[in-house]
Parts: C-alpha cells; structure tokens; sequence
C-alpha cells in the first residue's frame, strides 16, 4: 500500500483461523472475510468513525497435491512442507475482502509457483536462516527462498501477500470506481 502511495493503517484482531473448508479457494475467502469483520468489530467497539474506511483483509495459503498448507507449526513442519515444495509447482491462494459504506465484496488469486530442488541440507540451512515460521507454505518468496523459485505464473504480488491487481479490479466491482 505505501508503495502505491495510499494512506493506510494496520489494524489486527483475533480471528479464529480454524475451519474444516477444504477448498482452498473457499477457505481463504472465509478467512478473509473473517478478519475483516473481526477489524470491523473492533473498529466500532472503538467507536472508529468508519464513514471513509474501506477495511482491506487477507489470507493466503499455498496448496500442494490437494493438501492446504498454511503456516508451519515448528520447524519440522516447515521442513516437511520444503521437501513437498522441492522441485515441484505448486499453487498459492489468495483470498481478499474488502468492507466499507455498507459494502463489501469477497474474492481470490491463484499463482502458480515453481520450486528447484532443495536436499536435505539446503532445507536445513533455509530453515534455520529464513526462520520461516510466519509464512505459509514455510517461505517467502521476496526473501532468501527467491533463490529457489525457477518460475512463477500469475500475480508476483500474490506471492507476497496481497494481490494488487485483483484487489483494484475488487475494489471497483465493489465501489463501483477506481482503487488507483
């Protein structure tokens, strides 16, 4: 956002993240939408004037073989989740909500990524280095895992954390104007 040059706040409230959707496409519009409503709640609990505020919420997950991976538990799951990524493609999921004037809209972003293989002490190393306990699918790809990306296909920005172009195309399905 800021280097889009809109002016933003950060704004975080406990959400429960558990859900038994299986559909990752699902999923992260259910927690999308979850957290915005959770800022939003917060927000008037505060007794925020919301009449300027549009409440951007996301969450991202990464999929692999049918199997959802979100952020690893500790480090041996972020090593499960690299040697499953290693020389393979594999999905990121994106999902975004927007609310704001008694709107809001809901939707996702799909990237295809592509993983070199990384042995045993490569992932090891990454793990100890990247600390990756944060990010799901156990990497970042802006970080020290860009060495390891062979490829991607769709939305780099996705990737990181917030898809940029869904989100202005969102924003004007929802708002009915442009987001920049």
């Amino acid at each position: 956002m800021e280097n889009l040059g809109i002016a933003f706040e950060i704004v975080t409230a406990d959400t429960d993240e558990t859900s038994g959707e299986k559909d990752p496409h699902k999923l992260v519009e259910i927690l999308s939408e979850r957290k915005g409503e959770a800022v939003r709640n917060l927000l008037l609990r505060e007794r925020r004037d919301l009449s300027d505020t549009v409440i951007i919420s996301s969450d991202t997950v990464v999929c692999v073989d049918g199997e959802i991976l979100g952020k690893p538990r500790d480090e041996a799951d972020a090593k499960r989740m690299l040697r499953m990524l290693s020389g393979r493609r594999h999905e990121v999921v994106s999902g975004l909500c927007l609310i704001g004037n008694e709107k809001r809209g809901v939707a996702h972003e799909v990237t295809e990524v592509e993983f070199d293989r990384m042995d045993a002490e490569t992932i090891d190393r990454y793990v100890r280095l990247a600390k990756p306990y944060d990010k799901a699918g156990a990497y970042a790809i802006q970080g020290l895992a860009s060495a390891y990306i062979r490829g991607i296909r769709g939305c780099y920005f996705n990737v990181v954390g917030l898809p940029v172009h869904r989100l202005n195309t969102l924003y004007r399905e929802v708002f009915g104007e442009k987001f920049l």
